[in-house]
């Protein structure tokens, strides 16, 4: 299945973190899983996945949520890239992003983690860091809240209005960067 691509939702196991920022990667794997019409199943690589096509005829991808915490995100995902043969340039991780602006997306492939520890424990275990990654934007904490306090507070009223469009945006990137590769998404999603 290696012509296959996984796209891994980072975020936190359990309804307590279900709407918070930092589960805003599974969030855009549910809109994807809605529109693909399947459902997700539980996986032995302690993950829910859902196996489709982006379109008839069209790229195999495993949608994925680890089943464990942020900061232990990795092993399942190198468990299901090894299990379905996937190698990492055909890996694309969707994550919370604070240091873009709120409903703002940013892709990329490679580079640093900047202190994503969801993103630090899939470089470890996939031994790279060149996997792409969809950044969706959540905003800086205000004033001098703790960032890890932040990430895990669910989005305010105001952007919980916005989120609908965003989730729909971030799915549409997905579905860009593996159907027409990255500079296309970018090209697309960056000028916003």
């Amino acid at each position: 299945m290696s012509d296959a691509w996984l796209v891994v939702g980072l975020g936190n196991p359990g309804p307590e973190y279900a709407r918070t920022r930092h589960n805003v990667g599974q969030m855009v794997l549910d809109e994807l899983a809605s529109r693909l019409g399947g459902s997700f199943k539980v996986h032995k690589a302690r993950a829910q996945v859902l196996e489709s096509r982006l379109r008839p005829g069209g790229p195999r991808v495993v949608l994925a949520k680890p089943m464990t915490y942020m900061n232990t995100s990795g092993g399942p995902v190198a468990g299901l890239a090894k299990f379905y043969g996937i190698p990492a340039e055909r890996v694309v991780a969707v994550h919370d992003e604070i240091d873009i602006p709120f409903a703002a997306l940013k892709l990329k492939i490679g580079g640093g983690e900047g202190g994503h520890n969801g993103l630090r424990d899939m470089s470890k275990a996939l031994s790279t860091k060149d996997y792409y990654r969809v950044r969706v934007g959540v905003g800086r904490p205000p004033g001098r809240m703790d960032a890890a306090s932040y990430v895990l507070k669910p989005f305010s009223s105001t952007e919980g209005k916005e989120l609908p469009f965003l989730l729909d945006d971030a799915a549409d990137a997905v579905e860009q960067l593996v159907e027409n590769g990255l500079l296309e998404a970018q090209q697309r999603f960056h000028t916003r």
